[in-house]
């Protein structure tokens, strides 16, 4: 007898909430808002819709469902489960920080404040989910399949990413690595980093490196099998070179990194806690990953 499907709602803390953790009480947080400016009413407000989002959402999960919820911050400790239907409440970016730790289950990104997000991601309002849930496990559920990054470094550590993954230095200082781009020799470089970004990751961070160096490179589409790469500050030197700055990566192709500093790292959509730890000599492969989110539409 196969398991009946779990719902898992994943939120993230509201400022409100984080406001009451480190004040204390709600007057000595509307005082440190008062201070600067802001008043508390706007943010118990935004909290207030939050929580009346995820009340909606989990009133709507089928009764033979079995159910869980995970904060942000715990993603990296909660197991799926094959069966699980992810329900994200919150914010398009909490989307991309659940994305890494799934293996194909169904996604269901639910704006909690709408009209603060851009909602690429999150595409649904709460009264969505009554209509939503019951169908999300049908194999003729309309998903849109989302490129991921994948990063794996020659010791086997290994790193996904749904919007983009960033190499070079914990601190955003200078990394010195030599960089190996499809069809061409490897270059000795240093710069501030390199970015490896899918269609969706063309948003946000990406675009802003896109834009700033008025690049004619064609950004790829969130479900096509392409990657885009982009040098930050690629610096020239008599032994680091700025020949290959950017690019794109296929299906089969990767952007290979081998380490010339002290310590780089790796980290995907932002997480920096999350980082796959790179020393002297280690080298890092980035190309598209074997896996995408299904993120239903």
């Amino acid at each position: 007898m196969s398991l009946a499907p779990r719902a898992v709602l994943v939120h993230r803390t509201t400022e409100y909430e984080e406001l009451l953790a480190r004040h204390g009480t709600a007057g000595q947080a509307a005082f440190h808002l008062a201070a600067r400016g802001r008043s508390i009413d706007e943010v118990r407000e935004r909290h207030e819709r939050t929580l009346r989002a995820l009340a909606e959402v989990a009133a709507a999960v089928p009764l033979r469902w079995r159910r869980a919820r995970v904060e942000r911050a715990d993603l990296d400790r909660f197991l799926f489960g094959p069966e699980d239907v992810v329900v994200v409440v919150g914010q398009d970016g909490l989307v991309a920080n659940v994305a890494k730790y799934l293996t194909g289950q169904p996604v269901v990104g639910v704006d909690g404040d709408p009209g603060r997000n851009p909602g690429v991601l999150v595409r649904h309002r709460p009264s969505d989910a009554r209509r939503l849930l019951p169908s999300a496990t049908a194999a003729r559920t309309a998903v849109d399949a989302l490129t991921m990054a994948e990063a794996v470094s020659d010791d086997g550590q290994r790193l996904l990413a749904l919007n983009e993954i960033y190499f070079g230095p914990p601190g955003h200082q200078t990394a010195r690595y030599t960089l190996s781009a499809p069809s061409a020799p490897p270059e000795a470089q240093a710069s501030s980093g390199v970015v490896v970004g899918t269609g969706t990751g063309a948003t946000g961070w990406l675009r802003s490196l896109w834009q700033q160096r008025s690049s004619a490179l064609p950004l790829p589409a969130p479900t096509a099998p392409r990657l885009a790469w982009t040098v930050r500050e690629a610096w020239p030197s008599p032994v680091t070179g700025t020949a290959r700055v950017e690019g794109l990566l296929g299906r089969e192709e990767s952007l290979g990194l081998v380490v010339e500093s002290d310590r780089l790292v790796a980290f995907g959509d932002g997480m920096e806690s999350d980082a796959l730890e790179l020393t002297w000599g280690q080298s890092v492969r980035v190309g598209v990953a074997g896996t995408a989110l299904r993120l239903v539409t």
